[in-house]
């Protein structure tokens, strides 16, 4: 599919994009557009301090690599609630987050954000689609991201793909933290996400949870922050499955590989529920 490219001359406004989610509950196609968003932003330094303090990122002079999701949510809000788009924001549902880090991300202060969709698949319970994230400076691509949504009740022609994994190989406890219930508000606040499912018990129980459930991207940050010993600077791909959600306020205990090259992790809660699975590797 060609992309035909739209660059803004500046970030799209947050609140405006919320009121559009807000309006939008119906599905109204089944093909996605083939249009993308383009923007260059700033690095803000004192939202990127705040990010790594709620995150748990030590200030090593890069960025981490889980922050050009929050450069980009603004413009992912405004393509994900554009007219063309045929699924409604609210209520779709992150099934799994890769992200690659083709460079060091240091020194950087402007940076240019490119976000499409692509790759509408069957699922059992839907239709998922990947929303295309990547980051570059004036040297190049940087860091880029595909995140796999799934939006329920779409129904599609074709026999859906298996889209499992699980960990093969022994994995030792790295880590425990707690998830308080605020955690949802604390990460809204940094990275622009006020989904009402993060927010509270009262507003996640408008949409069927029965308590505020953590951001799935705040969980991903929490366990590369610590894991920071664990994994290489760039030339680094880190994709994670979530699995149940962390509801708030919780505790959750980190299993990972050796440090190393490549690797697997398991975010668990009490009673070994599982939250999160995923693997780290060399970009191929």
């Amino acid at each position: 599919m060609s992309i035909q490219w739209h660059t803004l001359d500046r970030e799209p406004s947050l609140p405006g994009l919320y009121t559009r989610a807000a309006t939008r509950r119906k599905i109204t196609g089944t093909h996605l557009p083939d249009s993308g968003l383009r923007c260059w932003v700033d690095i803000d330094a004192k939202r990127l301090t705040a990010y790594r303090k709620v995150c748990g990122f030590a200030d090593d002079g890069l960025l981490p690599p889980t922050y050009p999701h929050v450069l980009a949510f603004a413009l992912q809000m405004q393509l994900l609630t554009a007219n063309d788009f045929p699924f409604p924001l609210l209520g779709l549902i992150h099934l799994s987050n890769r992200i690659r880090v083709l460079r060091p991300m240091g020194g950087i202060s402007r940076a240019q954000v490119s976000v499409q969709v692509h790759n509408l698949q069957p699922h059992p319970k839907g239709a998922t689609f990947d929303l295309l994230t990547t980051l570059d400076d004036q040297l190049g691509p940087l860091w880029e991201a595909d995140s796999r949504m799934l939006c329920r009740g779409v129904k599609l022609e074709a026999e859906a793909p298996a889209q499992d994994w699980e960990p093969s190989q022994d994995l030792l406890d790295v880590a425990h933290w707690a998830a308080p219930t605020d955690i949802g508000r604390q990460y809204a606040k940094v990275s622009g996400d006020y989904n009402p499912i993060h927010l509270s018990a009262a507003s996640a129980k408008l949409f069927g949870f029965p308590t505020a459930i953590a951001h799935g991207l705040w969980n991903k940050a929490r366990t590369v922050a610590a894991l920071a010993d664990h994994l290489p600077k760039a030339n680094l791909e880190i994709a994670v499955h979530f699995r149940k959600p962390v509801r708030l306020p919780s505790e959750v205990t980190l299993l990972a590989s050796a440090a190393g090259s490549s690797g697997e992790l398991r975010l668990i809660g009490v009673g070994d529920l599982e939250h999160m699975v995923g693997q780290w590797q060399p970009i191929a």
